[in-house]
Order: structure tokens, then C-alpha cells, then sequence
């Protein structure tokens, strides 16, 4: 039975680390997505005619 829950300990920190790394990649992409979409928009809204 101690076996089993060591196991399922391991696999369980293991995934939650995947999971860590895979947020933090995301959550970077994203704000350089949006920074690099602000920066367009301010440097084009002098373009805009009403």
C-alpha cells in the first residue's frame, strides 16, 4: 500500500511541474503577444481618419 501512494506521489509532483513549466510559457507568450499588439496599435493610430 506504501508503494502505490509513492507511486502516485511521484506521478502527481511530476505532472504538477509539467503543468507549472507549460502556464509559465504560456502566460510569457501571451504578454509579449499582447505588448507587441498595444505597441502596433499606438504606433498606427495616427493613421486613423475619422
Amino acid at each position: 500500500m506504501e508503494e502505490k501512494t509513492y507511486k502516485l506521489m511521484s506521478r502527481t509532483g511530476a505532472m504538477n511541474i509539467t503543468f507549472g513549466v507549460i502556464c509559465i510559457v504560456t502566460g510569457i507568450t501571451a504578454g509579449v503577444m499582447l505588448i507587441i499588439g498595444g505597441a502596433r496599435l499606438l504606433a498606427e493610430k495616427s493613421k486613423i481618419l475619422f
